[in-house]
């Protein structure tokens, strides 16, 4: 039998593009039923605190989305609105994050500086961060710095807590291999604890993304003039119930963005991990 005839026959375009759409209708085919539900009530409804999604979308446009090609569509508040709050989301999640990282696996490598942090580090996290906003409004004024610091002690807590769990459970194996090829500790750091806490390191990272979202809100409705939680309030007391609903979404979809897309960072990064405990099953 020749090789033409045993070759596998390439896969159809036609069964791959029903494929692709197989799996988006799996994947937003509730939402849009849920839209167009959504749709349906409010227009028969016709209650002004609740508009329908269509008057949303076109409130959204107006607001943020009517540009020139030439700036990709988008216009001057989607700059004063949007981009100051993703800005400051983010400086303070990935400050967070990697601090938290930092003292966790620090802390994690040596038994005695984990049970001494241990009952300080869970009383901190324990308290909710909009009962320390006030703390924080005094200490640092109402100003950019106190809301990304604000993010950022939200989002450290459950990295570093996390990565000190993690490090801290590591295979003595492992850390009698490093020490009988006399690594040194800062070696013995990056070679061995943060690889085995990297997986825990990144669930929580991706947990805080979601925090920091909730934590830019909620520091942009305190003395705030822009950012995107100051619209969405700002709207509520001026009764721009449209504008409201399009923060809500906008904030909505950001955070399926991010999610989606460090989802897929996070999965590029620990293809090692997933291929060792493969190997190890």
């Amino acid at each position: 039998m020749s090789a033409a005839t045993i070759a596998p026959a390439p896969a159809r375009p036609f069964r791959t593009a029903v494929a692709v759409a197989g799996r988006f209708v799996l994947r937003f085919g509730l939402l849009a039923v849920l839209c167009w539900i959504w749709q349906r009530a409010t227009e028969a409804a016709a209650n002004p605190y609740f508009p329908p999604p269509l008057d949303i979308l076109g409130k959204m446009r107006e607001l943020w989305f009517a540009g020139p090609a030439s700036h990709l569509w988008t216009s001057a508040p989607l700059w004063t609105d949007v981009a100051p709050s993703l800005v400051r989301m983010l400086i303070g999640w990935l400050g967070g994050s990697l601090l938290g990282a930092a003292i966790g696996v620090s802390a994690g490598a040596f038994p005695t500086v984990r049970r001494m942090l241990d009952p300080a580090a869970q009383f901190l996290r324990a308290l909710p961060t909009p009962a320390i906003l006030p703390v924080f409004l005094i200490v640092f004024g109402a100003n950019d710095v106190m809301r990304v610091l604000v993010i950022a002690f939200g989002c450290t807590w459950p990295v570093l807590l996390n990565a000190m769990q993690a490090t801290g459970a590591i295979d003595p194996v492992a850390r009698d291999t490093a020490r009988t090829l006399r690594l040194g500790p800062l070696r013995r750091l990056a070679q061995v604890d943060l690889r085995y806490a990297t997986p825990a390191i990144l669930a929580s990272m991706r947990v805080g993304l979601a925090l920091a979202l909730v934590l830019m809100v909620l520091s942009e409705w305190v003395v705030a003039t822009s950012g995107l939680g100051f619209f969405l309030v700002d709207s509520q007391r001026h009764f721009e119930f449209a504008g409201m609903w399009a923060a809500m979404v906008v904030l909505g979809v950001l955070g399926y963005v991010f999610n989606t897309l460090f989802t897929a960072l996070e999965r590029r990064a620990l293809r090692w991990h997933r291929h060792s405990r493969a190997r190890h099953d």
